[in-house]
C-alpha cells in the first residue's frame, strides 16, 4: 500500500509560477485549465498573478496533472519544490 505524500507547499510565487508553467506546458489557457481543475478563471488566474493560494484539494489536482506531463512536470515540481525531491 502506497503512502499518501503530503501535499505541495510553497510560498505564493511559487505556486503562482508553477500553475502558470504547467497551463503553458499543456498548452491550455486559463479558461480551459480553470475547468479541468474545477474552478473558475478568475480563481485560477489569482492563483497565478499571487492574490489567492489553491485549496489542498486543488493543489492534489494541480500535482496529479503535473505527474500527467511526465519528466516535464517532475521538472517543474523540482524547480518550484526543490524539497519534494
Amino acid at each position: 500500500m502506497q503512502t499518501p505524500q503530503p501535499p505541495l507547499r510553497a510560498k505564493q510565487p511559487e505556486i503562482g509560477r508553477l500553475i502558470r508553467h504547467l497551463r503553458q506546458e499543456m498548452e491550455l489557457t486559463q479558461e480551459k485549465l480553470a475547468a479541468r481543475l474545477g474552478v473558475t478563471f478568475p480563481t485560477l488566474n489569482r492563483w497565478e498573478n499571487g492574490r489567492a493560494t489553491p485549496s489542498p484539494l486543488a493543489m492534489e489536482k494541480i500535482e496529479g496533472l503535473l505527474h500527467q506531463t511526465g519528466d516535464r512536470g517532475q521538472l517543474l515540481l523540482s524547480q518550484c519544490f526543490p524539497e519534494t525531491e
